[in-house]
């Protein structure tokens, strides 16, 4: 890669990526991503060899189609095997969630909606990122009363929540795989301007081969399992190398 890693300070770390600054370049930074894999707000953890390299892959691979579309994004380039430069970004403590199709935790919140349900357009929902309290879910008033962001930032991130989702799902179709649902995060960078920021990667959305949801590729096979084996740990790992790897297929 063209630019030269100098890690600075630490400036944040989460439960499977560290967060740096750039010396060079206040406005950039670096983040580094672990081998963690987690569910249930944490509660469940383990070590994925590899899936530090598989996640910055795939952010890396996916932020690219998304700079090619036009979108607003903190990505700038890949810088190794684990790490990215980014433009440094203030995170919203919210995730943004869209969905095409009904099932998981939409179902528990809306017991009278049938699985596999089809969503036109993407309906897109927003959680609070406080595992203490399970990520509830929040609405526009929430975010105003936090302070986090106007009326009209809103309304331009839910339209740029449909606009990713829709590029994604476009590109996974061209490998005949099916987006289900999304989850990204924004972010401000240092001039306070809102972009899609923090990784897409394999535990951030729901890929079903042909529609397929018992072939799912995604972090939900690492949820569903009852006893964590070295054995069922390596199908977790052997789903999110290829999912890297069909990352670096896709196209719109």
């Amino acid at each position: 890669m063209s630019e030269n890693k100098a890690l600075g300070a630490l400036l944040a770390e989460g439960k499977t990526k560290q967060i740096y600054a750039n010396p060079g370049d206040e406005t950039l930074a670096y983040m580094v991503n672990k081998d963690a894999i987690t569910a249930g707000d944490g509660e469940r953890r383990n070590e994925l060899v590899g899936k530090s390299r598989w996640s910055t892959v795939t952010t890396a691979n996916v932020f690219r189609l998304l700079n090619e579309a036009g979108l607003a994004t903190h990505f700038v380039q890949q810088i190794d095997d684990t790490t990215l430069l980014v433009r440094r970004c203030t995170m919203l403590p919210v995730e943004q969630v869209q969905r095409r199709i009904a099932t998981g935790s939409y179902l528990k919140r809306n017991p009278g909606i049938n699985e596999g349900t089809r969503f036109e357009p993407v309906l897109v929902e927003t959680f609070l990122k406080d595992d203490a309290r399970h990520d509830p879910q929040i609405w526009e008033q929430d975010i105003i009363n936090m302070g986090q962001a106007t009326a009209e930032e809103i309304e331009w991130m839910a339209e740029q929540g449909r606009r990713v989702f829709e590029v994604l799902e476009r590109a996974w179709a061209s490998v005949d795989v099916t987006l289900v649902d999304l989850k990204i995060e924004f972010g401000r960078d240092q001039a306070g301007k809102l972009m899609v920021a923090d990784v897409i990667d394999n535990d951030s959305w729901r890929l079903w081969p042909g529609g397929d949801k018992t072939r799912m590729l995604d972090k939900q096979v690492y949820r569903n399992l009852k006893n964590v084996t070295a054995e069922e740990l390596q199908g977790v790992a052997d789903r999110y190398a290829l999912v890297a790897d069909l990352t670096g297929k896709l196209h719109v």
